[in-house]
């Protein structure tokens, strides 16, 4: 039987997926694991070899859980996440795998939005690894937008969707294809698509799609 654990940082993406994955693989029996302080720890005081530690004992007990394969929704676990990789033997998908590939085959000049300084990094080095995998040549600009994550936290969700369309006007104007860096941005992508001149990509979807072709190929 196929088995899909879905590990989550911000609860909201739990039920997300949860709503996605019935729709587009309901024949997939996936579980959900949330650890909220991660993110948290994260923000407070960055990367850690006990963060690492942690990331890699939620990916063994999704393995112990039966999972064989595993997608991790949150972007800043992203460096963990390799070591994960190499520590066990179960497939680990990060949300932004096919978002990152997807920039690279529409580039060279990508600008990455990121709401979080814990995702800058992450997310630029995640587009340098597929860049680097399909052999192109891309230039990355990464803007943090100071104050959004604040606001979305605050239940501020407007002030936190102005902040980003400002932004990512300023970004389009320089690139020629735009990167939403963490999923609390997805539900913005499709109206900044209709508003930029450049492709928009938001990493839900595209996840998405790589697991029905995982499946489909399974």
């Amino acid at each position: 039987m196929n088995r899909l654990a879905v590990l989550h940082t911000v609860s909201f993406l739990a039920d997300r997926f949860k709503a996605m994955l019935r729709e587009r693989l309901p024949a997939v029996d996936a579980f959900h694991m949330l650890d909220e302080s991660l993110l948290q720890d994260l923000l407070r005081h960055g990367p850690s070899p006990a963060i690492t530690r942690r990331v890699v004992t939620l990916a063994t007990l999704a393995a112990d859980a039966g999972a064989n394969f595993i997608l991790f929704t949150c972007s800043s676990t992203s460096p963990a996440v390799d070591v994960a990789r190499r520590v066990i033997g179960t497939p680990i998908l990060k949300i932004d795998d096919p978002m990152a590939e997807r920039a690279v085959e529409l580039g060279p000049r990508i600008g990455i939005l990121c709401t979080t300084s814990s995702t800058q990094g992450p997310s630029a080095d995640l587009v340098h690894e597929h860049a680097t995998r399909l052999g192109r040549t891309v230039t990355i600009e990464s803007h943090l937008v100071d104050g959004a994550f604040a606001a979305l936290s605050a239940g501020d969700r407007e002030e936190h969707d102005r902040l980003i369309r400002e932004a990512a006007a300023d970004l389009a104007a320089r690139n020629n294809v735009m990167v939403l860096a963490q999923a609390s941005m997805a539900h913005l992508a499709d109206g900044l698509q209709t508003a930029l001149p450049i492709p928009v990509l938001s990493s839900p979807p595209l996840c998405i799609e790589a697991l029905v072709r995982h499946y489909g190929e399974a």
